[in-house]
């Protein structure tokens, strides 16, 4: 069974998209008993699927998929999935509560990445995706962001998924800066075509979360993709990155959501300055939420001050209700640069 709805909703409550929000199935589709099987299986089995959202999601969505599914049942005849009436037994007799997860909750995210070309016929369990440990109650009152993925991760990752964004990627030896939970290396690695990947942060406990992910998406072999903690603003000269660099020459550098902070901008625009001087012919792409346009702007004009030509990649991020996958808030500008050295 593929039916687009199906898929849609599955895609949201994989990423812990917020219960009063999902796009619900129309009434006649939920009443469907094969559909209701459909759903058990896809979005509650965890002898399918061991990586699920935490108990407390699982619970706010099942309590509203009966209470719909009982509303659209007017014949006596027609009958609520028994599995889905264990499930929810199940969990209220271990104590599960249907209010919003404590923040300090760790959370399996999955995230289906889906091409600009993927085929809509295809089932559920072919859809690419990412799945992330998430640890967001280490972000609430920290300086520390990399444990939960950001909007601007996600607005590169959907550019990257893009015939002219996958171009970048593919075959290519890829840096990330401030990478976080690693979701856009995993991408880059495991569905992108990247022929390496090395992904770094800043803070030493931020890349053995990274590790942990990467694990997760079999990638942790070492092969593909290296997660290394690197400090921007410091001399490359002598150090792992130029060992690195050499190994797997880079072609491409990405960052997403980690312009926010003028202390690290000078810092960040050093770095890449080194990394053109290794490699004169890098294309770096970043991407960042306008939270603060001066803020920003301090970083375009920081790149322009060192003679890096800066273009805005033209990619609009569609309405919350228009995303098909990677569904994240557009309502505050987010923007892509394309940052090269001239030649």
């Amino acid at each position: 069974m593929s039916d687009p709805q199906l898929l849609l909703l599955r895609r949201q409550y994989m990423q812990l998209f917020e219960p009063d929000f999902i796009a619900w199935p129309p009434p006649q589709l939920l009443k469907n008993t094969d559909v209701q099987r459909w759903l058990y299986k896809h979005l509650f089995d965890v002898s399918r699927y061991p990586k699920l959202p935490p108990a407390r999601y699982q619970m706010r969505v099942l309590k509203q998929l009966i209470a719909k599914i009982e509303k659209a049942v007017q014949n006596p005849e027609d009958e609520i999935s028994g599995e889905l009436r264990t499930t929810l037994t199940s969990l209220t007799a271990r104590g599960v509560s249907s209010e919003p997860q404590p923040a300090q909750e760790d959370a399996y995210v999955t995230f289906i990445c889906l091409p600009e070309n993927w085929d809509r016929e295809a089932d559920a369990a072919s859809e690419p995706t990412v799945t992330l440990l998430e640890r967001r109650h280490l972000v609430s009152g920290s300086r520390i962001t990399g444990f939960r993925t950001w909007e601007g991760a996600m607005h590169l990752a959907s550019y990257l998924c893009t015939g002219a964004g996958s171009d970048l990627v593919r075959g290519k030896n890829v840096l990330e800066l401030g990478a976080g939970t690693g979701f856009l290396a995993i991408l880059c690695a495991k569905h992108l075509g990247a022929r390496h990947v090395t992904t770094t942060d800043g803070d030493g406990g931020v890349v053995e979360a990274l590790r942990e992910n990467l694990s997760l998406n079999s990638l942790d072999d070492g092969q593909k993709v290296r997660a290394e903690t690197l400090l921007w603003g410091s001399d490359l000269e002598g150090t792992w990155v130029e060992e690195d660099c050499h190994a797997s020459p880079y072609d491409v550098v990405i960052g997403a959501d980690i312009t926010y902070e003028k202390t690290a901008i000078l810092a960040l625009v050093s770095t890449l300055q080194r990394l053109f001087d290794m490699r004169p012919e890098l294309t770096v792409i970043i991407a960042g939420v306008v939270r603060n346009a001066e803020t920003f702007q301090t970083f375009r004009d920081e790149c322009i001050g060192h003679n890096f030509v800066v273009e805005e990649v033209k990619f609009t991020a569609k309405p919350v209700r228009e995303q098909k996958a990677l569904f994240y808030a557009a309502a505050v500008p987010i923007k892509i640069l394309s940052i090269r050295r001239p030649h």
